[in-house]
């Protein structure tokens, strides 16, 4: 992806709104498959499966009075709005793909997200309770994470919508979907999260307050 393109110029960085702070790096970018988004997302198979069936039904009661060949016949423009269908489907999976840009970095996930109106999502990793990977055959997958109450649970559903795990509406799960590759994504996800999790964090503390406390306790600002 091309870092002087026009579309992101408001960004420091193709799916980071401003410099990562010191000490931060990313360490995997990428974004959805467009075919699996709209196979996933947008239920392709089985609206194409719909319309098969359609026009299988169509050719199967007309061949009595029309013949075989005829009764092909009939079935063509239930054809071409399976076609057609399909056409638009992948169109809206493209765009969203082509507009997503989802990033890990050592201390969080970022999710630059919409075809229209463009939003990031910042999830720290202090903020994920838990993440669960969805793998396909191919090696393409989902990965959902699940935010600690409070830590961004109020999200919008529609907002997050297609990047979220399906179904889970009352507590909408931000998700990288259709991502290739997603063991390794799952696993350095999983390594950057426990590193991150494992440092101390170092807090300033007032020394005057340190005298008046008990032993073995700081009193921490």
């Amino acid at each position: 992806m091309s870092h002087d393109h026009d579309d992101f110029a408001f960004e420091h960085a193709p799916g980071i709104p401003a410099p990562l702070p010191k000490g931060e790096r990313m360490l995997w970018q990428g974004r959805p498959n467009a075919w699996r988004l709209a196979v996933e997302s947008l239920s392709l198979k089985w609206i194409t499966g719909y319309f098969l069936l359609l026009a299988a039904w169509r050719v199967l009661s007309a061949i009595a009075d029309l013949g075989f060949q005829m009764a092909l016949l009939t079935a063509i423009p239930l054809l071409l709005m399976a076609a057609i269908s399909v056409m638009i489907l992948y169109g809206i999976a493209w765009l969203q793909a082509r507009a997503t840009v989802y990033t890990i970095t050592t201390d969080r996930v970022l999710m630059r997200i919409g075809a229209a109106l463009q939003v990031t999502i910042n999830l720290p990793f202090k903020q994920i309770e838990n993440a669960a990977l969805d793998l396909g055959k191919d090696g393409t997958g989902t990965i959902a994470l699940e935010p600690k109450v409070g830590g961004g649970r109020m999200v919008s559903y529609l907002v997050l919508w297609p990047h979220v795990r399906p179904w889970h509406t009352r507590w909408p799960e931000p998700s990288l979907r259709a991502i290739p590759d997603a063991q390794n994504v799952a696993d350095i996800l999983a390594d950057a999260a426990e590193t991150r999790m494992a440092k101390p964090e170092i807090r300033r503390f007032d020394d005057t307050k340190t005298a008046s406390a008990p032993a073995g306790v700081v009193a921490a600002e």
